[in-house]
């Protein structure tokens, strides 16, 4: 890792429609890439979330993309949901909001008729490629992320994608590690970049991350699963043996992704990252900043004592338990005992969902709240059956980008494997699983 650079999100608005921030984003990668015109740069590799789709015609963007955030029509969703594909045969459960791009899809061309029935359809990951090359492709791992548009085992798009036609819109499928083409000349003029540099597809992020887990000689070919942690937390199982991902429960947020070879792997996610952020509010101070690690654990012991919990779920419709209420028991007044609360909630939701996959045998954790030791040690614990790693943090979406250049690489340092916690959290976990149960069961 030389670098990082980074912009946080921005909320825009169209017409009352939360939108991604095409002209920001654009305008931040461009000023970016300037900024390593002396560098030697050879390749660029975009890399960006699921549940994104650009509208291309005549050379632009002919709106400003949904967020997937944004709150579909009632009329619309019922009328969308009445025409899915089964779960078996996309492993894509029905996500709220415009978390499914089918969903998205189905809206635009509500919204935008004229243009969508002329439009190239990109993912999200794609459209940064060809805004780079001005050469449009779509790729697997984008098409395959709970999206209803694809069909894991039979490596194409679903019915629905058909009949819709939205299978002959979308630009043609390449690898993500093809080459799409060089930079556009006038770009590499506004940069400083060589117009010899070359732009791959790109993937989905989460996909990134199994990719670079998959250069660890513990992780690669070995019964494992990586969980993925920023504001998703994404497990997705690599199984030793082909497993039938048709029986996953797609009620509690299970899916199906598809890596950068085209092979299915069955995942579960919860939005983790935006829960404790949420759980947190105005402190100022994260539960994965190194200099708290030594207070977080701390303070673990009195959340215990007090049976402190946090119930599921405060992203409605997530998770493995999307129809749970929120509630924080025996709330603490202290900081580092709320936060360290945050953690053991995120390690119980997430040990769910990893039962959900079958995930045995080894677990990654990567990604920001990887950091996390709270959450990392009481993982550990909950699973004495596993073996729980951590990996340096520059192993990550950027090196499994990397990786596709060049597969052979392996990860600069080792997996540490995560101690667990000196608790029993057996009676805790109990309390906690009767508390959801309780709650899951008492009428709205």
């Amino acid at each position: 890792m030389v670098d990082r650079k980074v912009r946080p999100n921005r909320l825009v608005a169209t017409d009352g429609v939360r939108r991604l921030d095409l002209g920001g984003i654009a305008d931040w990668l461009v000023e970016t890439l300037a900024d390593f015109a002396g560098h030697p740069v050879e390749r660029i590799i975009p890399v960006g979330h699921g549940a994104g789709v650009v509208a291309l015609v005549d050379g632009a963007a002919a709106f400003p993309p949904l967020d997937y955030e944004q709150v579909i029509p009632p009329a619309v969703l019922a009328a969308y949901r009445a025409e899915r594909d089964p779960f078996a045969r996309t492993g894509s459960p029905a996500l709220p909001d415009g978390l499914n791009i089918g969903t998205q899809l189905f809206w635009l061309d509500q919204l935008y008729p004229a243009a969508m029935a002329r439009a190239t359809l990109v993912p999200w990951a794609q459209y940064w490629a060809w805004l780079l090359t001005g050469r449009a492709v779509s790729e697997v791992t984008s098409l395959g992320c709970h999206s209803d548009l694809w069909c894991p085992a039979e490596g194409r798009f679903s019915p629905l994608a058909q009949r819709r036609g939205w299978a002959d819109r979308f630009a043609p499928v390449v690898p993500a590690g093809a080459v799409v083409g060089p930079l556009r000349p006038e770009l590499a003029a506004r940069t400083g970049l060589s117009a010899e540099v070359v732009v791959h597809a790109g993937l989905h992020d989460s996909n990134a991350a199994l990719l670079a887990a998959r250069g660890f000689a513990e992780i690669a070919g070995h019964e494992a699963t990586v969980l993925s942690t920023g504001t998703w937390f994404i497990a997705m199982r690599l199984p030793a043996a082909p497993v039938d991902t048709a029986g996953l429960p797609e009620a509690r947020d299970c899916l199906v992704n598809v890596d950068a070879f085209g092979r299915p792997v069955p995942s579960a996610r919860f939005m983790g990252g935006r829960e404790i952020e949420t759980l947190i509010e105005l402190d100022t101070r994260r539960v994965d900043i190194k200099p708290d690690q030594p207070a977080l654990l701390a303070a673990v012991p009195a959340v215990l004592a007090a049976g402190a919990m946090i119930l599921p779920t405060l992203a409605p419709g997530c998770g493995p338990f999307p129809a749970g209420r929120f509630t924080f028991v025996q709330r603490p007044e202290d900081w580092y005992q709320r936060r360290a609360a945050a953690c053991l909630y995120a390690a119980l939701v997430a040990d769910a969902a990893l039962d959900l996959i079958g995930a045995r045998d080894r677990i990654l954790v990567e990604g920001r709240f990887a950091e996390a030791e709270v959450f990392v040690r009481a993982l550990a614990a909950l699973r004495p059956g596993c073996a729980v790693y951590t990996a340096n943090a520059h192993n990550d979406v950027s090196f499994g980008a990397l990786r596709l250049i060049d597969p052979a690489l392996c990860p600069a340092g080792e997996l540490v494997r995560v101690a667990p916690l000196d608790h029993d959290l057996a009676p805790y976990r109990a309390a906690w699983s009767a508390a959801v149960a309780g709650r899951l069961e008492t009428p709205a």
